[in-house]
């Protein structure tokens, strides 16, 4: 670790590590309800228990985002942290207002807009929050060194900043409340959450397989022009069903498609770097991370939105359980196994250990991975079955979740597994083994 300032992205890595077990484990506990429709019912009512593992999965990432550009900016700058002081008052800040959003909805405060569900003030708050970082990391950025990774990594930062204004917005019509609606989600998850995780996944390659930075920002830069291209555009393929002219159908088959494309290039991207580095680096752990990234994030994002991406197939998936498997494995893929990959870097190098965990670490990135494509794939099989049962014979909707009962059960089985290995993943960064000297490790650094 260079520079003293980067010690603040603990408190993020800390955090978020937290909320992902707390995610993991709510999502576990509905796929309990859903085999076990009783559990719970009088306690916490399933929408709820929905509401707090979506939310608590944009909050990790996004703290895990915080963190990940607190670490790498002082670096990619060459200077310290513009006000380390500021960075540690945002983080408690932001996790104060997890805390109170999710404390709400158990008391059935929210306004009902799935994954936006934060009341107002919430939102408001949230807002300041990010107006604090973005103000400390692009000051940070201006008095240092500036890089192509930290300059996309600003514009990503800006982009969630900007595109979330739109969550402020709530009309009365509903189609302009589903266009707008899905301006924060898809320009997120398909837009600018994508130059984060390119310019991260760059910073990464640079570190851990010695590559000369002049070939990854070339890449950078191509990977992240076909993300804008496509992503943009893509938010059509939502706009499918809502009221909107005709004209979606082609745009978002069109565009969603070619969606594909930034994601392949960050599979030949991250193959390619470690490939030409040739460089054994010591924490194999991250790399493993890095490179299952990027391959998770094409077959999730990539493979599987293709899937029911089209509008003459998507007409009849729509909102079957085929989403809920793209969604699982797209956010794992992506965004999940970006943030992990970074922690598994960076937290061995702030508490100063050499990464003597590392096995427990890929045994849990093995476990999470398998369990995470086991659930994908039941859940892809759920909604052929769904699609054919409830939109080609015309079942109505509960007499088709009775005969989905056999992969709700696969579901509930991979999800326990999903646990374990995060349990896994956790405490092998937080926990210190039995000391285990990783030659050359700080050289390598």
């Amino acid at each position: 670790m260079k520079y003293q300032s980067q010690k603040v992205a603990l408190y993020y890595f800390a955090g978020a590590l937290a909320l992902f077990v707390a995610q993991v484990l709510f999502g576990t506990l509905l796929g309990t309800v859903v085999v076990a429709p009783n559990f719970l019912a009088d306690l916490v009512p399933f929408n709820i228990l929905r509401m707090i593992h979506t939310n608590a999965l944009i909050v990790w990432l996004l703290m895990g985002f915080f963190g990940c550009a607190y670490y790498l900016i002082p670096e990619e700058a060459e200077t310290e942290l513009h006000s380390p002081k500021l960075a540690v008052i945002q983080f408690w800040l932001f996790l104060f207002g997890a805390a109170a959003a999710v404390v709400g909805y158990l008391f059935k405060i929210h306004e009902g807009r799935e994954f936006l569900e934060q009341p107002l003030w919430i939102k408001l708050a949230i807002v300041v929050v990010a107006l604090m970082f973005l103000y400390n990391v692009t000051m940070t950025v201006l008095k240092g060194r500036k890089t192509a990774i930290t300059n996309i990594l600003l514009l990503g930062l800006w982009g969630i900043a900007i595109f979330f204004l739109f969550s402020l917005y709530n009309p009365n019509n509903l189609v302009l409340d589903k266009m707008f609606w899905w301006w924060v989600v898809h320009l997120w998850v398909e837009g600018v959450w994508e130059l984060v995780m390119a310019s991260v996944l760059a910073f990464l390659m640079i570190k851990l397989t010695g590559v000369d930075r002049e070939i990854v920002e070339k890449w950078l830069y191509v990977i992240v022009a076909m993300s804008l291209f496509t992503g943009i555009l893509g938010t059509g393929h939502h706009y499918y069903w809502i009221g909107t002219p005709a004209y979606w159908q082609w745009i978002g088959s069109i565009f969603s498609t070619l969606e594909v494309l930034p994601f392949f290039a960050m599979v030949v991207f991250t193959f390619y770097m470690v490939w030409k580095g040739g460089r054994t680096h010591p924490n194999k752990a991250a790399l493993l991370w890095a490179l299952g990234c990027s391959a998770f994030a094409f077959f999730g994002a990539g493979v599987w939105g293709f899937l029911h991406t089209l509008a003459p197939i998507n007409y009849y998936t729509h909102g079957t359980q085929v989403t809920a498997a793209h969604g699982h494995l797209a956010f794992y893929g992506a965004y999940v196994m970006l943030n992990i990959a970074m922690f598994t870097y960076a937290m061995p190098l702030i508490l100063k250990r050499e990464p003597y965990n590392q096995l427990l670490n890929m045994w849990g990135f093995w476990i999470t991975s398998g369990a995470v494509s086991f659930m994908t794939f039941a859940l892809t099989f759920a909604g052929v079955v769904q699609t054919h049962l409830q939109r080609v014979l015309g079942l109505s909707f509960m007499e088709v979740q009775d005969q989905l009962q056999l992969f709700y059960q696969f579901r509930l089985g991979a999800g326990l597994f999903t646990l374990l290995g995060v349990v896994l993943i956790v405490w092998s960064l937080v926990v210190p083994g039995k000391a285990k000297q990783a030659a050359g490790y700080q050289a390598a650094e």
